[in-house]
């Protein structure tokens, strides 16, 4: 019986795939990208630019690629049609382009899906397409901008000797945000302002709204109706600020000379409508805010869920739902809350960015017992799920309906205003509760006579801008377009990984070393620190998969128009920071009070993430080899343990028979502590190349089997 190969990504959807299309089809997983550009030609770019066309060089990511490759190879072979069904965004048809590169498939056949079902992967199969080579275009883009960005830009940073380690195009514009808000707070001056208010026996308080013979706003914005960045809506009520304790007092006090009556009373009904259902940004932002999940483990999460065939594809930036799903939700909302079902639904708008073709995130099956999913799936899968399936059908539901009430009241010339909300009909909000909490206002007719009960002021300081939450920061990366939703939740894991920020009680703030790094890019590459350059760049790489622009030309062009000259730029700043005298680059650091053991002078805290004090003690006073570390066991500072002893001399370097695979320079033997015990690799014995970039991965570790690299594999006997 002919056989069918079906090539997917996860190898977590094989299982449930296999069980869809039955015993006539092969399903094997790529395991995501399986080619990477080399590190061939100039700067290890692997790809080369030459007039208006690019050649790239790519490569198998590593071993493990190497041996997917050739599984894939042998399966082809065995088989009469390969479908690549990789995931349904520009990344995936970039990888649906590799694998036909590699397993030399002329014109393969493509499908999609966006739902890991049996009549949503039937139907894909049933209506196959060729590769779209703009999609692949812009992803080919991507890697080439990316990577010359951070091979060019990265050594920039280097040269400061601080422990910086990369540049990016989406992840230093990213840092500039964090770094900007940062500054922001540190030259912040708090001012001091008084909250005045009047309690009145009827059950209702007031608040100062200025004098009645001066134009008063007394109009209240809405709050946001759907801040997924927000764990909380609720606002806390306060007066017209008063700027000094004096008059303060003064209002208090005048309070008691007067009579109060109602001067005024609005009543109004608002209709809040339903929130749009999740895309990557939104689904990231509520999982921060509600479930404190960081955005790399909500995407985690997300792509279990949907590889289990329990919820649509998680990487979208649609709002679109399929007509099919709003039915079927629209008969559970009629069997089950038929109040709540809508004469018509409420209408969402994508972003201008968004790919239409693609549906928002949502359960596939409205039906599925919630109950004996429980006992399926982990507990944070579960909550992730329930969370989608809340948004998704509150999206269907009613406006919520809320009446709003305002109380201006006067005594003399003062005005006094009062605010109540009463929520009529949930609506939505059964699912998806954004609303404030209701504030109950007494019944109340203009011209009323009042009877005061108390007055008081309350000192009150403003405050500085917050740091953003990882919510809040995907939220302004998604408004300001920096980066797509593929890109979120990996850049903001970069930066904590680069050490260039440190999550603070559930905020982001930027480290000594992010500061540094962000301060020399704004004199250095400042452009690729904006925003809105960063954007357009986004926005060049979506009319490339429109069709609109070739990918050659358009690299080919940026690199010459801007990066070329922006580069040379940089590197006349780093010629004169290297020139600048060491010790005044030293000097940043903090200094500790404890004293090197060879020369005396106070040591420098150097901040550090793989220690557990964040920072270990080296001397910064000529004596540089003077490294000390923190013990807990003896509760002291002290030396490494192969570095206790000064009389310790160095064992004799043993330089092997086996060739550095970059320089074919003959390899040695270099041992090292660590965790305690000591350890032995191979590297190349040249000193100075090892410096080189294209070195450094050249590192063989001892297994059972022999010499080991994860980059170049097994070493050969000889």
């Amino acid at each position: 019986m002919p056989k069918r190969l079906l090539v997917v990504e996860s190898p977590g959807k094989v299982k449930k795939l296999s069980q869809i299309l039955g015993a006539d089809w092969i399903v094997k997983a790529s395991c995501g990208h399986i080619r990477e550009l080399s590190d061939k030609g100039d700067d290890s770019l692997g790809f080369s630019i030459e007039g208006g066309s690019v050649r790239c060089d790519y490569v198998p990511r590593d071993e493990r690629a190497k041996q997917t490759i050739g599984q894939l190879k042998a399966a082809v072979k065995g088989v009469d049609e390969v479908v690549l069904a990789t995931d349904p965004d520009r990344e995936g048809e970039t990888i649906a382009w590799h694998l036909a590169q590699v397993l030399g498939l002329k014109d393969p056949k493509r499908v999609v899906y966006t739902e890991i079902t049996a009549s949503a992967v039937k139907s894909a199969l049933a209506n196959s397409r060729k590769l779209d080579f703009n999609l692949v275009g812009a992803g080919l883009c991507r890697d080439c901008l990316d990577k010359l960005v951070g091979y060019k830009g990265s050594p920039l940073v280097w040269a400061l000797n601080n422990g910086a380690k990369s540049v990016g195009r989406v992840q230093s514009a990213t840092l500039h945000l964090i770094c900007q808000r940062e500054r922001e707070i540190q030259t912040f001056v708090p001012q001091d302002y008084w909250n005045v208010w009047v309690d009145y026996a009827e059950g209702f308080r007031a608040f100062y709204n200025g004098t009645t013979d001066s134009r008063l706003e007394t109009q209240q914005s809405e709050a946001q109706t759907n801040d997924d960045a927000a764990a909380s809506l609720e606002k806390v009520t306060e007066s017209k600020r008063v700027l000094s304790e004096t008059e303060a007092t003064r209002l208090v006090q005048g309070v008691r000379q007067y009579p109060h009556q109602v001067v005024q009373v609005e009543g109004k009904t608002v209709y809040r409508q339903p929130p749009p259902p999740f895309t990557t940004s939104t689904l990231q932002q509520a999982a921060g805010s509600k479930l404190r999940f960081s955005p790399d483990k909500t995407m985690l999460l997300a792509q279990k869920l949907y590889e289990a065939g329990l919820i649509t594809y998680m990487r979208t930036d649609s709002v679109m739902l399929s007509s099919e799903f709003c039915a079927t939700a629209r008969r559970w909302l009629e069997q089950n809350d038929p109040a709540n079902v809508p004469q018509q639904l409420a209408k969402h708008r994508s972003s201008k960015t968004a790919q239409e073709a693609h549906e928002a995130i949502r359960p596939t099956d409205v039906f599925r017992p919630s109950a004996q999913l429980r006992q399926e799936i982990p507990n944070d899968e579960f909550n992730l799920y329930v969370m989608v399936w809340k948004r998704a059908i509150a999206s269907q539901c009613k406006s919520a309906q809320l009446r709003k009430t305002q109380v201006i009241t006067c005594s003399g010339n003062l005005s006094w205003l009062a605010r109540g909300q009463i929520i009529e009909f949930y609506g939505y909000a059964r699912y998806w509760n954004n609303l404030s909490k209701d504030s109950v206002l007494p019944a109340l007719q203009q011209g009323q006579s009042l009877t005061l009960d108390n007055a008081a002021h309350e000192k009150k300081q403003t405050q500085p801008p917050p740091r953003y939450s990882e919510p809040k920061l995907v939220q302004l990366m998604e408004r300001k377009g920096i980066g797509r939703p593929s890109t979120y939740a990996p850049t903001v894991a970069t930066l904590k990984k680069r050490d260039y920020v440190q999550l603070t009680k559930d905020s982001l703030q930027p480290s000594a070393l992010g500061l540094e790094v962000d301060a020399f890019l704004q004199k250095a590459l400042p452009d690729l620190l904006q925003a809105e350059f960063t954007a357009k760049m986004e926005d060049a790489l979506d009319a490339i998969a429109e069709g609109k622009h070739s990918w050659q030309q358009y690299l080919s062009a940026w690199n010459q128009d801007y990066f070329v000259p922006a580069l040379s730029f940089a590197k006349t700043l780093v010629a004169g920071a290297a020139s600048n005298d060491k010790a005044s680059v030293e000097r940043k650091f903090e200094t500790s009070r404890t004293k090197c053991p060879v020369c005396s002078s106070l040591m420098s805290k150097i901040p550090s993430t793989k220690v557990k004090k964040k920072y270990f003690l080296k001397c910064t006073s000529g004596c540089d080899h003077v490294v000390l570390f923190w013990s807990d066991l003896t509760k002291s500072w002290s030396a490494p343990q192969n570095k206790q002893s000064g009389a310790e001399q160095k064992p004799p370097t043993k330089v092997s028979s086996h060739p550095c695979p970059v320089c074919k320079k003959p390899l040695e033997e270099y041992s090292y502590t660590k965790d305690g015990q000591r350890k032995t690799m191979l590297r190349c014995s040249d000193s100075q190349s090892r410096q080189d970039k294209k070195h450094k991965d050249v590192a063989y570790f001892s297994t059972a089997k022999g010499w080991w690299s994860p980059r170049f594999g097994e070493l050969e006997n000889k």
